[in-house]
């Protein structure tokens, strides 16, 4: 958070923080690689920044009807508890991601949070027990381990201790490609050597991390743009995959599952348009629960899981046992790390980008990456996978106007009880899955528009640009839309391919350093190389 001494630059003026400040628009030599592309980005930051004077910084509070969100006059702007930011009685110059406030306001929040989420670690743990075969005791083990890791993740992004954490509204969660990497490792040289992985993959990635922070500067605003229109894109793949199951299998696109998951998504809408203040905040929560409700309605709720059973979970360390440590199994792991690095980059600024609140790459991504680590590090001796920054949860946030990272770090503590509650678990995961993945699609496709957003202020106007993000979307989405394109190949390969995320990434990462960087460079040694022939 800036200080309170520093003042916000007039029209015209460059800012003193963040990168434009680093580059200044007068030393044109200033910025490293710099060619007309770059100069022109720098100078269309700085336009952005000198024509913010026309509406207030997210910190101070400006006149009604220049609201920094976009708000109408007449629309209060709630903070993270329903009341207008900047309200009575705040400290001057707290940003609404730092503000707390009544805790029954900040916990109702959380736990909007969670009953959007809670379906990740249950459907992750639950493919797990299957694909290994796992007894239902261990099962339960594994998803009183799972909520309680999540729950430490997101209290340490949300919070910040020390080096870890971005204090941003992040949750962490289990599942995706790193789940599937496991279950690929388990399966081919047994689940000890999996878990030993995962330690391994942790260990590796506080080994590269300074290394891959100097690499932020080739992330610009057109490489994380459209690495987040792709996540977003998958994210919605996964919500309706939730409503309609899987191409092929039984059940699929059953019609009392769609209309769940359309019904779910019109009472969000409904609880949107109809409400105001805090209700309209918890319109996502709302929908999910009259979705349910129309569910209990109809009989597509399955009670028996929630009966019976113990009241209290207790994780169990090293529940397989000893970790096995093998490098040569653990390296399609550790590839897929330095995607991941890339994929908290984007989450990371755009969540700072969602809250409005400025952030410094190089020091705020590495403590994303490093409480991401730290974690997964824990969760490998619990025998879980690799534990991700969810990006889900950025849609909650833009939906809502939710911003105070405090409703997150709510939302940890729930599912810390919730991991311990065997009650609690139970109840949750008869929540029928087209009801999540109802509300999972509304919030997962705000992901995308944010995405969107980042890539109109990339210089799409430019031909280099426009042709860097259409390669890339093409290469990425490829795997995601059509599934199975990469089947023919070896195992380890196809892993690291299917990754639309992490392909488009590369994509859009290579091209932006060729175009933008290595072309310029040899074009003006060849022009100095025939100017000193000419003399």
């Amino acid at each position: 958070m800036p200080s309170s001494r520093q003042r916000r630059p007039r029209a015209g003026e460059p800012p003193t923080s963040g990168p434009a400040a680093q580059y200044p628009a007068d030393e044109p030599t200033a910025l490293p690689y710099q060619n007309a592309d770059t100069r022109e980005t720098v100078n269309s930051h700085l336009t952005q920044t000198a024509d913010s004077h026309e509406r207030p910084h997210p910190q101070s509070h400006g006149p009604e009807g220049h609201r920094p969100d976009g708000a109408r006059p007449d629309e209060a702007r709630p903070d993270a508890t329903g009341a207008a930011a900047g309200g009575e009685g705040d400290p001057p110059g707290v940003h609404p991601v730092d503000e707390s406030r009544p805790l029954g306001r900040i916990l109702l929040f959380g736990i909007q949070h969670v009953l959007v989420m809670a379906a990740t670690p249950i459907s992750a743990i639950f493919l797990m027990s299957a694909t290994l075969g796992l007894r239902a005791a261990l099962t339960v083990d594994l998803l009183s381990a799972a909520f309680v890791l999540s729950g430490v993740g997101s209290l340490i992004q949300s919070l910040g201790p020390w080096k870890f954490g971005p204090r941003l509204p992040f949750v962490m969660l289990p599942g995706g490609a790193p789940l599937i990497l496991f279950l690929a490792i388990a399966e081919q040289h047994g689940v000890r050597t999996a878990t030993g992985a995962v330690v391994l993959t942790a260990v590796f990635t506080f080994v590269v991390l300074p290394v891959f922070s100097r690499l932020l500067a080739y992330f610009p605003a057109l490489v994380i743009g459209t690495m987040i229109v792709i996540v977003g894109v998958n994210l919605v793949k996964v919500g309706a995959v939730l409503v309609m199951g899987q191409p092929g299998s039984p059940g699929f696109a059953d019609p009392t599952n769609l209309g769940l998951g359309m019904a779910t998504i019109g009472f969000t809408i409904a609880f949107y348009l109809l409400s105001s203040g805090i209700l309209r905040q918890l319109s996502v929560m709302l929908g999910l629960f009259a979705g349910t409700a129309l569910a209990a309605a109809v009989g597509a709720i399955h009670g028996a899981g929630a009966m019976g059973g113990g009241l209290v979970n207790l994780p169990h360390l090293m529940p397989f046992g000893s970790p096995e440590f093998n490098l040569v199994a653990a390296l399609p792991l550790m590839l897929y790390s330095l995607a991941s690095m890339a994929e908290a980059t984007g989450q990371t600024v755009i969540n700072a980008e969602a809250v409005g609140k400025k952030i410094d790459q190089r020091t705020d991504v590495p403590k994303t990456v490093r409480a991401d680590a730290l974690t997964s590090l824990f969760g490998g001796f619990f025998g879980l996978p690799l534990m991700v920054t969810s990006g889900e949860n950025i849609g909650i946030v833009r939906v809502t106007g939710v911003r105070s990272r405090f409703v997150t770090a709510a939302a940890g503590v729930v599912l810390i009880v919730i991991g311990f509650l065997a009650p609690v678990t139970r109840a949750i995961s008869v929540i029928p899955t087209a009801v999540v993945g109802g509300t999972a699609m509304v919030v997962f496709a705000v992901i995308t528009v944010l995405g969107i957003q980042m890539l109109g202020r990339s210089d799409l106007d430019k031909h280099t640009s426009t042709f860097i993000c259409a390669v890339a979307l093409a290469l990425g989405l490829l795997p995601i839309l059509v599934p199975g394109v990469y089947g023919a190949f070896p195992p380890n390969v196809r892993i690291l391919l299917e990754s639309g995320v992490a392909v488009g990434t590369f994509t859009a990462a290579v091209l932006n350093i060729l175009f933008h960087h290595v072309r310029p460079g040899v074009a003006a040694r060849l022009t100095t190389a025939r100017t000193e022939s000419d003399r």
